[in-house]
């Protein structure tokens, strides 16, 4: 339960209680967001600290370069594989391949996608060519 005064464990540490005034405070100054914005991200995510803590992370990494991909940061991992539409894994792959540049990466998944159409038509002309 957030903000219990009797229990002082680790359960109501990690979670934010918008109700206490010395709560939103402390979490606003600790995130460096206005109040207003900790609020909005409360409702959207929950009370949990960790999911807000990430949700303000993926917010910085949006308005951050976009031009690099960093494989060493989860947030990026799960931003550029949902953007990609492609699993962690091919995006980490790709970014072996190819390098940590945004539009590179872009332009390899293009091209496999391409190459993947490509061979799909031609299977489809060989059936037909078959029948």
């Amino acid at each position: 339960m957030a903000d219990d005064k009797k229990k002082r464990g680790a359960q109501d540490r990690a979670l934010i209680a918008l109700s206490e005034s010395y709560e939103v405070a402390y979490w606003s100054k600790k995130f460096k967001v206005t109040p207003a914005k900790l609020k909005a991200a409360v409702k959207k995510v929950g009370h949990s600290a960790k999911k807000v803590e990430a949700h303000f992370k993926e917010q910085r990494h949006m308005a951050a370069d976009r031009a690099r991909i960093a494989i060493s940061e989860p947030y990026e991992v799960r931003y550029w594989s949902k953007k990609f539409k492609v699993t962690p894994a091919r995006l980490k792959a790709a970014v072996a391949e190819v390098g940590h540049s945004s539009k590179k990466v872009a332009a390899h998944f293009a091209a496999k996608k391409k190459t993947a159409k490509k061979k799909k038509t031609a299977k489809k002309a060989a059936k037909r060519k078959k029948s």
